[in-house]
């Protein structure tokens, strides 16, 4: 088990121009006002709270897909986030960044793995997620750019020219896809023909969650990898968890979530952390925003024995 302490951080990304559901631009906040940073001080992590980062938009080219949405503005929040993550993660042992939709991942995912190029790691991904988010900007039908976070990382073409060149890209036999159940024939060609390590909802219906992630970590352990993860809220059910604007039914139940969460402190592995798409407007008494932190402290050492009954009178 590990029970080292961590220098944490947290750093707001208030960014909703990747999806069409306003409303995400409030998620950082609403974590904080769910007592993430209380969790982690009571875990014997005390997270230092760099407040939301801000970024300027320039104007950009028209991409020749007329579907895709706000792309200027996303690029700049790119741009602005590789930057804030880099330092974060120069800084602390475990940044954490509160989105926002997972376009933020367009800038956290090559922020990280620059700084792990530099100090000669190898970086790894565990996409924890409804969705593949494998699309270009030619492939995309929704013109939501949060679908795209994991193409233009892993180096795939479609990018070039609109988003920011990569100085690290992430390899797709590093990354780990867990959850999934909402794929686009597009994204679906794709992936047949990449090697990133998909575990969709029949395999953890059939296998359960623990051997496919154990799995992973092994691979992650046996080269001292740095392992980012990236929660999504629709990677859980949309029962526990309704605060969303792409509920998929079927998701990760309750104690699958922990049990992820627990696995993954007990690895010691983990070295950064997106909590992305909660959208405060659709939740119910605050009840995502409750549980993403019960999540958080899970990862970094809360134990099932630990736990309180929680009143929401």
């Amino acid at each position: 088990m590990n029970t080292k302490p961590k220098s944490c951080c947290i750093v707001g990304l208030p960014v909703q121009s990747g999806t069409s559901i306003k409303g995400c631009v409030m998620g950082p906040d609403a974590l904080r006002t769910a007592g993430l940073a209380d969790a982690l001080a009571q875990l014997g992590h005390p997270a230092s709270d760099l407040g939301n980062i801000a970024c300027d938009f320039d104007a950009a080219k028209p991409p020749e897909n007329t579907n895709v949405r706000n792309l200027a503005e996303t690029v700049c929040w790119a741009r602005s986030i590789e930057n804030a993550a880099y330092d974060a993660k120069s800084t602390y042992d475990m940044p954490i960044f509160l989105g926002g939709d997972h376009s933020l991942s367009i800038g956290t995912v090559p922020g990280v793995a620059r700084l792990a190029a530099e100090r000669g790691q190898a970086q790894f991904v565990l996409w924890l997620d409804a969705h593949p988010d494998f699309h270009n900007l030619d492939t995309t039908r929704s013109g939501n750019l949060h679908g795209t976070p994991v193409a233009y990382c892993t180096g795939r073409p479609g990018f070039e020219g609109y988003y920011p060149p990569l100085r690290a890209r992430v390899a797709e036999a590093h990354i780990c896809m867990i959850g999934i159940r909402s794929v686009d024939e597009a994204e679906r060609r794709e992936l047949a023909r990449s090697d990133i390590e998909i575990y969709d909802m029949r395999c953890l219906d059939e296998r359960g969650v623990s051997q496919p992630l154990q799995n992973f970590l092994d691979r992650v352990s046996s080269v001292s990898g740095a392992l980012h993860v990236s929660l999504d809220v629709d990677f859980l059910d949309p029962g526990i968890a309704p605060a969303v604007g792409t509920t998929v039914p079927g998701g990760a139940t309750f104690r699958e979530a922990h049990l992820i969460m627990e696995m993954l402190h007990d690895s010691g592995l983990v070295s950064s952390l997106d909590l992305v798409e909660l959208n405060p407007f659709l939740d119910e008494r605050g009840k995502t925003a409750l549980l993403l932190v019960d999540l958080c402290a899970s990862l970094l050492g809360r134990r099932v024995l630990g736990r309180q009954t929680r009143s929401f009178v």
